[in-house]
């Protein structure tokens, strides 16, 4: 009998649409139970897509920031080099208006001791470089060469409490001799009269008396002047020109030695003033 009905049905489907709108309703009564059917897949699917998304956004991360060091690290090394050939660049600009002949230095160290402002440069006498040879970058003088052995040279700075040199005023040749203090930033002018003609402002060129230092470099500017009645020198601070911690090539200056230079003027030429 139920495998009359089922048959009758089946053709009754086949042949006809009768059945069509009892088929379009059960359609509808049994879709959510195949959307509750399916949840676990899609579940499990939606899991596993997360979980790679995150594991590929993790890995692209970490890549990225990897690329970012290396891009960083790669700036630097090209600022450092910029900064080398805008050194190297000035230094050359102020090597073709020196008479002498000149050659480029690097500096490679600097001396330990705090109360002296000494600088080790790779060039020594092989090179050219001998005692009294005068040192400076493309802004002012540095320095000169106190101790020159074979490959490398020490190089005292103008700013040492021991270093003095001749020099006068642009603006209008007062000589005057300018004495290291110790400070980096700072050099003094020794026993100028309190009658000088000199104010804030002032460049100070080297003189070039006793022939040691060129003539007509910078040294420094003059940042204060103090004139006291009851003294007898004006009391005048000069900042000098020259990088003196901040230049890593310069230029040492090379000339022969000469005849007939003595007395103060060779003291001067040296560099190297008694003190009173």
């Amino acid at each position: 009998m139920l495998g009359t009905l089922a048959t009758a049905l089946i053709l009754i489907n086949l042949y006809t649409d009768w059945l069509d709108p009892v088929r379009e309703r059960l359609s509808s009564l049994s879709a959510p139970f195949y959307w509750i059917t399916g949840t676990p897949s899609r579940v499990g699917g939606w899991a596993g897509e997360q979980l790679r998304t995150r594991e590929e956004l993790l890995e692209e991360n970490s890549r990225l920031k990897h690329q970012v060091m290396l891009l960083e690290q790669q700036t630097q090394l090209l600022a450092s080099v910029r900064a080398e050939n805008t050194q190297l660049k000035e230094l050359m600009n102020s090597a073709e208006s020196v008479d002498q002949r000149v050659l480029v230095a690097q500096v490679i160290g600097v001396s330990p001791d705090p109360l002296e402002h000494v600088l080790i440069i790779d060039k020594g006498r092989s090179d050219g470089l001998e005692q009294g040879s005068a040192i400076m970058d493309a802004s002012g003088l540095l320095g000169q060469v106190i101790e020159a052995g074979d490959i490398s040279s020490r190089v005292l700075l103008i700013t040492d409490a021991n270093h003095a040199l001749p020099v006068q005023v642009l603006r209008n040749s007062v000589r005057a001799v300018a004495e290291g203090t110790g400070d980096l930033y700072r050099l003094k002018l020794r026993h100028l009269a309190n009658t000088s003609d000199i104010r804030e402002g002032d460049l100070l060129l080297s003189s070039g008396l006793g022939g040691r230092f060129p003539a007509g470099y910078p040294v420094g500017e003059v940042i204060g002047v103090k004139r006291d009645p009851g003294r007898a020198f004006a009391e005048v601070d000069v900042q000098p020109r020259g990088r003196m911690n901040r230049s890593r090539f310069v230029l040492a200056v090379i000339h022969d030695e000469q005849n007939g230079v003595s007395g103060l003027e060779q003291q001067l030429g040296d560099g190297l003033v008694p003190r009173d």
